[in-house]
């Protein structure tokens, strides 16, 4: 399978120059390429692969008007051409239901003002030199923090500058699948607010809220940028400690979540989830935590994992009341307002709130995954 291994860059004043006018003129052929296949569809001439990539790369070129895109490497431009073509088939099969997921829009024009830009290369324009260097065509050698071998040699790399000025190489390479050794346990996993996450085994995981804590570092720094004229390089300078200051919370989330994902998969067989509406609850009063908490990066890192190492994961449907249902007696009680953390079933049993949907997903879960038929069931009362 393939993954990607990213790595921070550290270039020089003058290799950022040479990659700023790589990023610009991917971006103009990515527009190019874009309109070139808008105006065809408009006027019903069908267009090859090859003729778009002949009209913006290689016949640009040689006009007056963008002759300077002969100053980057040629790769830069031919891969910038190849990704406006799968974000244009994309939109296309999307619409026609070839592609799987969630509907794709039309893709759009790239802006010289965006605050995060890339270019991609493959083996012919980058390479790992023994010196332990990353040579970017008409670039030179990067310097990397190479904070771990790569498993196998790379089959592309992209460049990024992302809003807050740092680069990254974000390396694609094919690594073997090595299944973990099997395990017993198994595991229902709620997530919340308040906790992050409660397990069915009892442990708890607690909310490290890394928005909330540096919301008064962010509310000076943004408001230090409201006061800056337009155009002006302190406006800039305020905007890049802007940047730098929602990429460290974004990091951390990051990391975070990295570590117990790794954690629940290497020490349970299978995991259970529930499928959570987070689209649905960003639109609610809830919508700074739910986005602070990251639950979609948390399960999609959980599903990427247990695919990689050869462990089970399944998500409940959402509409499954793990929190009305009784683990004890499988009595539905009704709904309860969120300021209800304990209650008592009518058999006796007390309970508490989050580790009673826990132990109820893990039921579920283990309802579905064991179905035969493969069709929705409920865990036996």
């Amino acid at each position: 399978m393939q993954l990607r291994y990213q790595y921070r860059v550290y270039p020089t004043p003058g290799q950022q120059d040479l990659l700023a006018r790589s990023f610009g003129c991917a971006r103009v052929v990515f527009n190019d390429a874009l309109r070139a296949r808008q105006d065809a569809y408009a006027a019903g001439v069908t267009l090859s692969d090859t003729d778009v990539q002949k009209q913006v790369v290689t016949a640009a070129k040689k006009a007056p008007e963008r002759v300077w895109l002969s100053e980057v490497a040629s790769v830069v431009l031919v891969q910038a051409c190849q990704d406006a073509r799968r974000a244009y088939r994309n939109w296309f099969d999307s619409m026609s239901g070839k592609r799987k997921g969630r509907k794709v829009g039309a893709p759009r024009f790239r802006s010289r003002k965006d605050n995060r830009q890339a270019i991609r290369l493959t083996r012919n324009g980058c390479s790992i030199r023994p010196n332990r260097k990353l040579y970017v065509a008409k670039v030179g050698e990067l310097k990397v923090a190479w904070s771990r071998y790569l498993p196998s040699d790379p089959s592309s790399v992209t460049i990024i500058k992302d809003a807050a000025g740092r680069y990254f190489a974000s390396f694609v390479v094919e690594v073997d699948q090595q299944p973990l050794p099997e395990v017993d346990s198994e595991v229902g996993i709620d997530l919340g607010l308040t906790t992050f996450a409660v397990l069915s085994a009892g442990r708890v995981v607690d909310s490290p809220r890394f928005l909330r804590r540096a919301e008064r570092t962010l509310r000076k720094a943004q408001q230090t940028l409201s006061r800056k004229e337009e155009g002006s390089n302190n406006r800039a300078k305020a905007r890049l400690r802007v940047a730098k200051a929602h990429a460290k919370v974004a990091d951390s989330r990051r990391n975070f979540a990295h570590q117990q994902s790794t954690v629940i998969i290497r020490d349970n067989q299978a995991v259970y989830v529930e499928d959570l509406a987070v689209s649905g609850l960003v639109r609610t009063r809830l919508a700074k935590s739910v986005h602070d908490a990251g639950w979609g990066m948390f399960t999609r890192m959980l599903e990427e994992k247990a695919r990689r190492y050869g462990r089970a994961f399944v998500k409940i449907d959402r509409w499954f009341p793990s929190s009305q249902l009784c683990s004890a007696c499988g009595v539905v009680d009704g709904p309860k307002p969120l300021s209800i953390r304990e209650w008592t079933c009518p058999c006796g049993a007390v309970h508490d709130r989050d580790l009673n949907a826990a132990i109820n997903i893990l039921a579920a879960g283990r309802a579905e995954r064991l179905n035969a038929c493969g069709g929705t069931v409920s865990p036996a009362a």
